[in-house]
């Protein structure tokens, strides 16, 4: 995802202006909290080995109902907002055109939408539902219908959820940020709820921190799937023998990469390596397709489409309440904690690439393409997992899923399985870079309450800190490390759904505000035109633009000249307001009076900043972009 971010570097910085771009008030208490809860899991470790999986069926019984409940909600609110009139509202100026073409905007959702998580899980997942399906589900394990119902799941997991996660915050930096100049910090998305006095104060500082806690977890879960992969595939292939510090030295070694990638501030090579990274896990794709069951794989792309839109009602608020198995936790309940805690670095992404789209091309673009991609590569990957133990029964490690070796069981059973397994390896380690390196960038920028050149000493800690995180939670899981890293991402993701919450109902207050006052255009035409000749209103000369249209506008019964615009042949283009119905009194003769009082006013409005964005959109005065 940094491979298509503007540079973030200018002129060395001396260590007093770091302290002094920090915010203190948010970077004491993040690096505090992190430093605290890394102190908490070494302590679990001296305690019983299942002290992880204790606290993730405590967060699971107590909070996992609502992870699935909010997780909807947020469907619900992407829809409503990329459906309804809130669609039409430019991500930027009125007149402002989008940054980036389609077809690229397009290829960097699609880039968005790849990750270590995709190929961690591409054929652990399926596999896994296939042969453990949910208890309450009613399917045998390892048939025909688990083997349907676990594509059902996978795609359910990484579909629409995912990224209607992603559009909340997303959505809300962009909007924010480029429609009304706000900083991009994520505090800003409470801002017509609770005003700037409150999201400049203690509470603004709070949400900042929850959501570098909650960012800087959900990449150490990222990297220690992607270290537990890298590790595996060498064990698997016979290169190494696994230990912790083996694991160790795997972790140093990568987050050194990563970090060698912030102090150099190589943006271009950064952006060629995350091509080539796509570019790589492509051609694995397309190898798998290729000689693999083909046909089944096209076939099965169309009928997963289908299953999975079928199979999403009955599945967006199933909380399976009497099951006796930890399957919600262990899949569903952690897929969402871990989708809201990289929702900071996935939406400021996504947001910044964004800028100049209307709405509804936000929501449909964000919510489909990387839909569309997790289809193409969980169909390719894992029902040709499905399919192979179906027929051969030899993809399962001492008779259950090896989660960590499972994709290179399968390349095992292509040509060239050696090459292919060191082309996956690479793709991991090479997603392990750009995300520490983005997810270091994505906390400075919230750490500084906003900036978008942040200092490299800082950033190379944060990334130094994601290796530590990563680290603690694979070594002190020992043999549940994966429960572990689960575990991290659920607990530190609980504040930040409830900000999320807020933060949509926030932005609903100002979207609705935005469509109350956006203009309605009338096509009107005068039966004789002030001056004779309707055509000619067209050709009048500058000098006399002004006076004309203001008799065109007293013509129509209309205040203001600007909102006729001349279209030849006597026909003219009418700006018109709406109002709400409740907000006019009719008497008893019929005459109408509008309560001023009863018209929603701007939460935001009449505020100024001191930022590129607010400056480019309002200049000093301050007003609404539709303004100017």
């Amino acid at each position: 995802m940094a491979a298509h971010s503007t540079s973030p570097f200018r002129r060395d910085w001396h260590p007093g202006e770091v302290w002094a771009q920090l915010r203190k008030p948010v970077f004491v208490p993040a690096v505090l909290v992190i430093a605290a809860l890394i102190v908490v899991a070494i302590m679990f470790s001296s305690e019983e080995g299942d002290a992880f999986a204790v606290l993730k069926d405590a967060i699971t019984q107590g909070v996992g109902w609502w992870y699935i409940l909010a997780a909807t909600g947020f469907v619900v609110f992407a829809l409503y907002c990329g459906l309804s009139r809130i669609g039409n509202i430019k991500l930027g100026r009125d007149d402002e055109e989008p940054e980036f073409s389609t077809v690229s905007w397009f290829t960097m959702l699609f880039s968005a939408g790849m990750g270590i998580g995709l190929v961690f899980y591409g054929v652990a997942e399926p596999l896994s539902h296939l042969m453990v399906p949910p208890g309450n589900a009613g399917v045998d394990p390892e048939t025909t219908a688990s083997g349907r119902l676990a594509m059902d799941l996978t795609l359910f997991h990484w579909g629409l959820h995912a990224w209607a996660i992603y559009v909340v915050v997303g959505l809300g930096l962009a909007y924010m940020t480029f429609r009304r100049g706000r900083p991009l910090s994520i505090r800003w998305l409470l801002e017509p709820m609770i005003g700037r006095k409150r999201v400049e104060g203690w509470i603004g500082h709070t949400i900042d921190v929850v959501a570098i806690v909650g960012t800087l977890f959900g990449v150490a879960t990222s990297l220690g799937f992607g270290v537990q992969q890298i590790s595996a595939g060498l064990t698997f292939l016979g290169w190494v023998e696994p230990s912790p510090t083996f694991t160790v030295i795997l972790i140093a070694v990568v987050t050194g990469l990563a970090t060698l990638s912030v102090v150099s501030g190589l943006d271009k090579g950064l952006k060629w390596l995350s091509n080539i990274n796509m570019s790589l896990a492509a051609l694995l794709a397309i190898f798998v397709l290729v000689l693999g069951p083909t046909l089944v794989l096209i076939q099965g792309m169309i009928a997963n489409t289908g299953s999975y839109i079928a199979a999403l009602p009955g599945l967006m608020l199933e909380t399976w309440p009497l099951a006796t198995d930890t399957w919600a936790g262990d899949w569903t309940i952690f897929y969402w904690g871990w989708w809201m805690s990289w929702a900071p670095f996935v939406g400021m992404f996504i947001a910044r690439i964004s800028r100049g789209r209307t709405i509804r091309q936000f929501v449909m673009g964000v919510l489909l393409a990387p839909t569309l991609i997790g289809v193409i590569w969980f169909t390719i990957f894992g029902d040709s997992a499905i399919l192979r133990q179906l027929t051969e029964g030899d993809m399962l490690t001492d008779g259950a899923v090896n989660t960590n070796t499972s994709l290179f069981q399968l390349l095992e059973t292509f040509p060239m399985a050696v090459v292919t397994s060191v082309i996956a390896i690479a793709i991991i380690v090479f997603f392990f870079v750009t995300s520490s390196d983005s997810g270091s960038l994505v906390i400075d920028i919230l750490a500084t309450g906003g900036a978008t050149e942040t200092p490299r000493l800082t950033r190379v800690m944060w990334s130094v800190l994601e290796g530590v995180a990563a680290a603690v939670l694979l070594l002190v899981g020992g043999a549940a490390s994966l429960t572990a890293l689960q575990t991290a991402s659920i607990a530190t993701a609980v504040p930040f759904s409830i900000i999320m919450v807020l933060a949509c109902i926030s932005l609903l207050r100002a979207f609705h505000w935005e469509v109350q006052n956006a203009p309605q255009y009338v096509r009107a035409r005068l039966a004789t035109p002030p001056g004779g000749d309707a055509a000619s209103t067209t050709d009048v000369p500058r000098s006399r633009r002004r006076e004309v249209m203001t008799t065109l506008a007293a013509g129509l019964g209309i205040a203001r000249p600007e909102q006729v615009t001349p279209l030849g042949d006597g026909e003219f283009l009418v700006s018109l307001q709406t109002v709400p119905i409740d907000a006019v009194d009719v008497d008893a003769a019929g005459v109408a009076t509008l309560d001023e009082e009863r018209i929603a006013q701007d939460p935001i409005a009449g505020e100024v900043f001191d930022t590129p964005e607010f400056e480019a959109l309002h200049g000093a005065d301050g007003d609404h972009p539709r303004g100017g």
